[in-house]
């Protein structure tokens, strides 16, 4: 069923200021989306509204049929921490805890820390930090950082994925890998995959890419 976003707007501020306006589109399941255009331009503030991390002030977003305004913020909150996970420029790392631990956090938001720690094991291998697994994060290195908040990101194997300038704070080779390993999750586990960036070869990676400008949108490229 997917995202569907129905003429839905954004206004912040008094007086109101609008920062998007009647923007309707649909993602298919499994689809890889860019979300792309100038610095405000809106982009980021779209990815929160079809994730649900802040709310539309017109329209409509509905993620597997179920209306997100809809929802009480409990409901709301237990959707997202099953069906969602969200990568950001910076990781928001816990200092205080290792690698694996950090991956487990949405687990052990839901009590399911023990049922998903050999999958969380298996992620950061496939991340190339096996042997770092046990690592804070100020003993690993940006890229290495931001592969661990991915794998928390993908620790509940959610059905959307939502990333933010994922590559913003990393060096190109970094910045590409991080594309590679969420394309791969993407590709292998049919994870819906929605992505704000301002590098034109990542947007390029998707399937599609919506183009926006001023707060609408200007431009669909397939």
């Amino acid at each position: 069923m997917g995202i569907v976003a129905q003429h839905i707007g954004k206004t912040i501020g008094d007086p109101p200021n609008r920062i998007l306006k009647d923007i309707s589109l649909e993602i298919r399941d499994g689809e890889f989306v860019s979300l792309t255009g100038r610095s405000g331009s809106g982009k980021s503030t779209l990815l929160y509204l079809l994730s649900g991390l802040d709310s539309v002030s017109e329209g409509r977003v509905e993620i597997s049929g179920n209306d997100l305004g809809k929802m009480e913020s409990e409901e709301l909150y237990h959707f997202r921490n099953q069906q969602m996970g969200f990568v950001f420029q910076f990781h928001y790392l816990i200092a205080e805890l290792t690698a694996i631990e950090n991956v487990l956090m949405p687990a052990r938001k839901s009590r399911r820390q023990d049922e998903r720690l050999s999958f969380a094991h298996g992620l950061l291998e496939d991340f190339g930090l096996k042997d770092k697994m046990n690592r804070r994060p100020r003993q690993l290195s940006g890229g290495e950082q931001q592969r661990v908040a991915i794998a928390r990101a993908l620790v509940m194997e959610p059905r959307y994925l939502f990333a933010d300038e994922p590559t913003g704070s990393l060096d190109l080779s970094s910045g590409q890998t991080v594309m590679q390993i969420l394309m791969q999750a993407n590709r292998k586990k049919t994870m819906t995959l929605v992505v704000v960036t301002h590098e034109p070869d990542f947007a390029q990676m998707a399937d599609r890419q919506i183009l926006l400008a001023d707060g609408a949108l200007a431009k669909r490229r397939s």
